[in-house]
């Protein structure tokens, strides 16, 4: 039961993939094992996708995966999201990374800590970096309650049972 909790479907990385191919550098959020970033990066090769995740062991396989598979625009960067320089990025997916500092029953491993503040804090601070972004942004979330979309984003689309949900900033 943790694929479904924490690892993207393909038909909905597919769908989150066609919505961000768009112009730019985009970003997954706690990309995990990177099945969007590849499945986006084999479908839209002239698009750039990166993907950050916090577990060093994810990012290795990722990024042989990448390689194997001959993706030279998905690339993926063991950081934490408070470490990431979110200029250099214009266009997201999030896939509820969060929920697992309140999800004690559905973890990955025992490396993440569970906190409800940190919960929230994340939330804010991605927030926050989303109210900068400028008009056109794109955000993808999926299996997110939305605390991190700001008022000044529009839900262009949503499918999958409302659990997808294609975000574009005004």
């Amino acid at each position: 039961m943790i694929s479904l909790r924490h690892w993207t479907p393909l038909a909905v990385a597919r769908k989150a993939a066609d919505y961000l191919n768009v112009r730019g550098n985009i970003l997954d959020i706690g990309s995990g094992t990177g099945k969007f970033c590849l499945t986006a990066a084999h479908r839209h090769p002239h698009c750039n996708y990166y993907g950050t995740e916090q577990r060093h062991e994810l990012v290795h396989y990722a990024n042989v995966t990448a390689s194997y598979l001959g993706l030279v625009n998905a690339c993926f960067i063991h950081a934490n999201i408070t470490q990431i320089n979110f200029r250099e990025f214009d266009h997201f997916y999030f896939y509820n990374s969060f929920f697992e500092n309140i999800d004690q029953e559905n973890a990955i491993d025992d490396t993440i800590e569970v906190s409800q503040s940190l919960y929230e804090y994340y939330n804010r601070y991605l927030l926050a970096i989303l109210k900068d972004k400028p008009a056109g942004t794109r955000v993808v979330t999926y299996q997110s309650l939305g605390e991190m979309i700001p008022a000044s984003y529009v839900l262009a689309e949503q499918s999958f049972h409302t659990l997808l949900q294609l975000w574009i900033q005004q």
